[in-house]
């Protein structure tokens, strides 16, 4: 998935991520906007200081469609193999990469190379 968002963001001027400052240790320290050196473009995070309570609230009322398998217990949702299903209150990102270390889950989309 790198090499297409590499493809795709060739040519734009700006990239606007869903990255949440609650989602990693990593992302707590990000600002609304940043340049991406490797891809060469400025990249706007308007959700950074939004919570999971604030973007329910605000799909539920304006009726956003949603990936259905979020009400399975799929809270991250990334590829097949790894990806799957966590308990009700635990951390949304136990279930991705459940074999790495929790302070490096990073799918490499938003890696500082």
């Amino acid at each position: 998935k790198v090499l297409p968002l590499q493809k795709a963001l060739k040519n734009q001027e700006i990239w606007i991520t869903g990255l949440r400052a609650e989602h990693s240790p990593n992302r707590q320290s990000l600002t609304p906007f940043e340049w991406d050196e490797h891809n060469q473009i400025i990249k706007f995070h308007p959700l950074l200081s939004w919570s999971t309570e604030e973007v329910t609230a605000f799909i539920e009322q304006n009726q956003i469609p949603y990936n259905p398998l979020h009400k399975q217990g799929y809270i991250s949702i990334g590829c097949s193999p790894c990806t799957r299903a966590i308990r009700e209150g635990g951390d949304f990102r136990a279930g991705r990469w459940w074999w790495e270390d929790a302070s490096k889950k990073e799918c490499g989309l938003h890696l500082k190379q």
